[in-house]
């Protein structure tokens, strides 16, 4: 997507852009609020400059960086925008352990801020601290499970033995990338959920279930004497 800014200082977008809010988790447009000036983009020649936008939905400021692809006498040509601010990963947090909350949280913020190593000794550590207050037998089921997953997503061998090694290596982490990072986080998201929302949810719903289908036969059998009598 390119974007220019003219000689006369106008702002001039190929198309709109739209984006996850980091704020307000809403996919909205952003609009421009403070650009760089056509003369000082010609006196620096900068090989990247940063604009500000709002978010459509929220209004809160949004920042994003821009390669300067070409100058000339009538506009400079902007492209391949990304994000300053990353939108944060949304979890249902209220499901889980406060320790283990406090990590998960941390772990989504370094990859949040891109820093993917980070995350991957963090995802590890949030699975090491779920699993002390579980059975001994956690661990395996765990190892199941991302195992299901990646093999679901059909993750190549290679990835998948490295996220394995993130999660459940006793060496030191392997260094992953962006590629590798974008599997984990998916991979931790489910494995948490599946531990602990889900498992929650399907408790509440059987305890449910099961107090009114004891509710009926109580007004069964109520009814049943009333027959007989």
């Amino acid at each position: 997507m390119s974007i220019y800014v003219n000689k006369n200082n106008g702002f001039e977008q190929a198309e709109p852009i739209a984006r996850e809010c980091p704020h307000c988790g809403a996919h909205a447009q952003l609009l421009p609020i403070a650009t760089p000036s056509f003369e000082a983009l010609v006196a620096a020649h900068p090989t990247h400059v940063g604009i500000a936008f709002r978010c459509a939905a929220c209004s809160e400021p949004r920042f994003l960086r821009a390669v300067v692809r070409s100058i000339d006498a009538e506009r400079v040509e902007l492209a391949n925008l990304s994000e300053v601010e990353r939108a944060r990963e949304r979890f249902q947090y209220g499901y889980l352990p406060a320790s283990t909350e406090r990590l998960l949280r941390e772990t989504f913020e370094c990859y949040a801020a891109a820093c993917y190593n980070a995350f991957a000794s963090m995802a590890r550590r949030s699975v090491q601290s779920a699993q002390v207050a579980l059975p001994s037998t956690a661990r395996d089921r765990w190892l199941a499970a991302v195992r299901d997953v990646l093999q679901i997503a059909e993750v190549d061998g290679d990835t998948a033995r490295a996220l394995e090694a993130v999660l459940f290596g006793t060496a030191e982490p392997p260094e992953i990338g962006a590629t590798e990072a974008a599997v984990l986080i998916e991979v931790v998201k489910d494995l948490f959920y599946q531990v602990y929302v889900r498992t929650a949810k399907l408790k509440a719903a059987l305890k449910m279930r099961r107090f009114f289908a004891g509710e009926a036969r109580k007004i069964t059998s109520i009814e049943r004497r009333r027959e007989s009598g």
